[in-house]
């Protein structure tokens, strides 16, 4: 019994030993955070503690949770810009770009305007002389004998047909009252009138789209070498499709210039405030778009083509206006104010176009030093021995300006505004188209100096040595030329036997046996370009880096060269 009683006591005292040791454990861990707290000034509370020492901590913790220390820590808080350094720098560069888009745009409009400038003139100036020297030609020839297998050269064939174009159109311009015109629009409402000339803007971008096309169709069979096969309705037809196109252009314009002549006569201006305004409008259109370098190159060459046509027009209703007020220099300075308002507004909506622009697509300032350097390298290859078109027709196909049509109407409102009475008329008149060619021939060589530069320091010398592209005419051709890849169906999936030996189809054999000995005709870039692969074409690509196929690859559209794009080519999701 004894034994049993001293068992006993012994493991009570050890259990109690043990409950010792665990509040000592319990109380040093209670410590430890109690003397942190009290270095920090903070106490928190604890799960043992008891109901007096809870409630102080809570009295503490709200008074630390008070507005002005909130305010305190709001007003002294700081932040480190350095720590994104790259975010900021780039924001920037945005900031930059965007303050330096209008001196490069407008270096880019200034050198479009001259070129379109060129080409105007080129119809007033060295067109007539060299359609009398084609004339010339063709009467002396039976007198000095047939020296070449032609009897004009191509270039003087495609000169006598714009002569005969100009020649019968205005004959037809002739014929329509601009007075009635005038007075007929005059009396429709404002509304009515800028839907007209919104009207007007869109058909004047689609007749120079297809106007080119066939004034080049016109230039191409007249001059077409007479051995090859003959896959055209004839020159006659082409011909009249030309002088039609011409006169429809030209009443187009016609009605645009007496639209803006009543825009402004009004005595309100509110017609005039609502056209400038169609001007921001194209903002809205366009800024917010995806574009890429070639996509903003056309959008540029449009916007270079238009508003060199809006200073014709303005040139067109000052003419009107003067001779209606019997050229009273007064009324000159009563319209200077909306001219400078038109033109002031233009440029405005431009650079904030092509700000944004620039901003939305990470698209550096620089590139429009490339811009130009394409339109230069443009006059610097037709100026060459092997050229293959003339400058005017080039910069029609690059800008879409055109500048048959509106060189007619300025010839039809000037001989209608100014009357020419005896010789002294007429020599003032000869001295004006001299004047012209003085023009004309300065510009020209400014410009060849200027162009000569931009594509020296854009490294384009060596292409001007290039021979010109050879485009395949149909998308047949094309077709035809471009390799085929075989797509292996899962049915001819290649299959293994017991040896490990892989075996396919006989079938997938021959076609590739037939693909590899085919030959391959080499094609341009420009036809890589001008041309899109069918939908089942796209399926058959096959990526040449890792030369497999699959629907996971991305097939990316090679870059083109600016060069290879003109005004009306369909790139990206736009067309200007």
């Amino acid at each position: 019994m004894a034994d049993l009683l001293s068992m006993g006591l012994g493991e009570e005292k050890e259990k109690e030993k043990e409950k010792e040791k665990k509040n000592r454990e319990s109380d040093r861990k209670a410590a430890k955070p109690e003397k942190h707290n009290e270095k920090d000034g903070v106490t928190e509370t604890l799960g043992f503690n008891d109901r007096s020492s809870g409630t102080k901590v809570k009295k503490r913790n709200l008074s630390d949770l008070s507005l002005i220390r909130f305010i305190t820590t709001e007003l002294t808080r700081g932040y480190f810009l350095e720590h994104n350094e790259a975010k900021y720098t780039e924001r920037r560069e945005r900031v930059y770009t965007c303050l330096r888009i209008p001196k490069e745009l407008e270096k880019l409009m200034m050198f479009g305007f001259f070129l379109c400038l060129d080409a105007f003139l080129y119809v007033f100036t060295l067109l007539p002389l060299r359609v009398i020297l084609a004339l010339l030609r063709l009467l002396t020839l039976p007198c000095c004998g047939l020296g070449g297998s032609r009897l004009l050269q191509p270039a003087q064939v495609c000169d006598v047909m714009k002569g005969f174009i100009m020649v019968i159109c205005y004959s037809m311009m002739s014929y329509v009252d601009y007075a009635m015109m005038y007075h007929l629009i005059r009396g429709q409402s404002v509304i009515k009138l800028y839907i007209i000339y919104n009207m007007l803007e869109v058909a004047d971008r689609l007749f120079s789209s297809f106007g080119q096309d066939i004034l080049d169709a016109l230039y191409w069979t007249a001059t077409e070498p007479k051995e090859k096969k003959r896959a055209h309705i004839g020159v006659i037809p082409h011909f009249f499709m030309a002088v039609l196109y011409v006169f429809l252009h030209a009443i187009l314009i016609m009605v645009q210039a007496t639209t803006l002549n009543v825009a402004f006569n009004s005595h309100n201006k509110s017609l005039l405030t609502i056209m400038m305004s169609n001007n921001f409008v194209e903002i809205k259109g366009s800024v917010f778009k995806k574009f890429e370098k070639n996509n903003l190159f056309q959008m540029s060459n449009s916007d270079i083509k238009e508003r060199f046509t809006n200073y014709i027009l303005l040139l067109i209703v000052c003419l009107r206006n003067m001779e209606q007020f019997s050229w009273n220099s007064d009324h000159l300075w009563v319209l200077f104010p909306d001219v400078v308002m038109v033109i002031a507004s233009e440029v405005a909506v431009d650079v904030v176009k092509h700000a944004f622009i620039t901003k939305f697509n990470d698209i550096s300032a620089d590139v429009y030093g490339e811009y130009r350097a394409s339109l230069a390298f443009d006059l610097v290859s037709s100026r060459q021995k092997n050229a293959y078109t003339d400058y005017s027709d080039s910069v029609s196909r690059r800008m879409g300006f055109i500048p048959l049509p509106l060189a007619l109407l300025l010839i039809r409102v000037v001989t209608s505004s100014v009357k020419i009475q005896g010789s002294l008329s007429f020599m003032c008149v000869l001295l004006f188209y001299l004047g012209m060619i003085t023009l004309k021939v300065l510009n020209s060589i400014v410009l060849l100096g200027t162009s000569c530069v931009f594509v020296k320091e854009a490294n384009m010398e060596e292409k001007l040595f290039d021979p010109p592209p050879s485009a395949v005419s149909s998308r047949a051709n094309s077709r035809a030329q471009r390799p085929k890849h075989v797509h292996i169906s899962p049915q001819q999936e290649p299959t293994t036997d017991k040896g490990g030996i892989s075996v396919t189809s006989d079938n997938s054999q021959t076609t590739n046996m037939a693909e590899t000995s085919a030959p391959t005709l080499p094609k341009s870039d420009s036809d890589a370009f001008l041309t899109t692969p069918d939908e089942d074409d796209d399926d058959k690509i096959i990526n040449s880096d890792t030369g497999l196929e699959g629907d996971g690859l991305i097939h990316r559209a090679p870059k083109k060269d600016l060069l290879e794009i003109d005004r009306f080519t369909i790139c990206g999701n736009r067309i200007d």
